[in-house]
């Protein structure tokens, strides 16, 4: 797990100019929102989403979910004073898009220690083109401040010219790249959104996908795919069970003084103990998220 470990399962994005929207958010079961300057927000009413997302996280009541603040582009006219109001808000993580290199990391932290972020805040990035990936080691080493990456997978597929197919092979690479990156550097990794909200079926397999590719969760655009998001990522009970029982085994073996154990005529060794660990570790903290 990494060293910020907590439920990740399902990271939803909320609109900063919607005020209702910023209000939902209390009450929606997701593990993290994501609270959105950037894309969801037209030119026009980018100010006033910056007012309204400081007002909401100032008044609180969003509980024990992980709070992040996308900002619009250092490049933008809006990047800056995005920023600046991350490093005053009651957050837990500040979103970069388009973040292809440390420097631009580098950039961002300077400006929140300058405006007094606490020592806590995180930089989360979104990693959406080709030069990104291509980076990806660098930008999950570059400071302590960084917390994880989020996939954009939609602008990832923009800029490699591929089709953004269900089995996402065309992706392959650059979400394996990322995947290693974020793992070798013990930062999260979320996978990217699923547009079609009239696909539940899809949506799942999609979620069973990035599961199997590794990711920690996934990011969402609307309430309804929560739960079974939530579901997707979490350890079942019948996984649950398993890993109590080789930890079970293995202790059983080292008081026996040998240093393997089988189950179900299967071996078990130090790294299956250590995943198992996890697993009911895992478990555990969702446990303690939806107490």
């Amino acid at each position: 797990m990494t060293a910020n470990a907590r439920p990740r399962r399902s990271m939803l994005y909320m609109p900063g100019a919607n005020t209702r929207a910023l209000d939902k958010g209390r009450s929606i079961p997701a593990d993290a929102i994501i609270l959105d300057l950037e894309d969801a927000v037209s030119p026009d009413a980018k100010d006033q989403a910056r007012q309204n997302v400081v007002d909401a996280t100032n008044e609180g009541g969003y509980g024990k979910r992980e709070l992040l603040l996308r900002t619009n582009g250092l490049s933008t006219p809006w990047g800056y004073n995005d920023i600046v109001a991350v490093a005053k808000a009651k957050v837990d993580a500040v979103l970069i898009p388009k973040v292809d290199s440390a420097d631009m990391v580098l950039q961002v932290q300077a400006i929140l220690e300058a405006n007094g972020a606490p020592d806590d805040l995180k930089i989360w990035c979104m990693i959406e083109t080709p030069r990104g990936v291509l980076n990806a080691d660098e930008i999950a080493g570059s400071t302590p401040r960084l917390g994880g990456f989020v996939m954009g997978t939609n602008d990832l597929a923009k800029e490699l010219h591929c089709a953004h197919t269900p089995l996402r092979l065309p992706m392959l690479t650059a979400l394996s790249q990322c995947l290693l990156a974020a793992r070798a550097n013990g930062i999260a990794i979320l996978d990217g959104v699923y547009m079609d909200l009239n696909d539940a079926d899809g949506f799942r397999e999609s979620c069973q996908q990035g599961k199997e590719f590794g990711f920690d969760g996934k990011t969402l655009i609307h309430p309804k795919q929560v739960e079974p998001c939530n579901e997707v990522f979490a350890p079942s009970d019948e996984e649950i069970e398993h890993a109590k029982r080789v930890i079970a085994a293995f202790d059983e073996a080292l008081a026996q003084g040998k240093g393997v154990a089988t189950l179900d005529g299967k071996l078990i060794e130090n790294l299956h103990v250590a995943m198992a660990h996890e697993l009911v570790k895992s478990a555990a903290l969702i446990k303690e998220m939806e107490a």
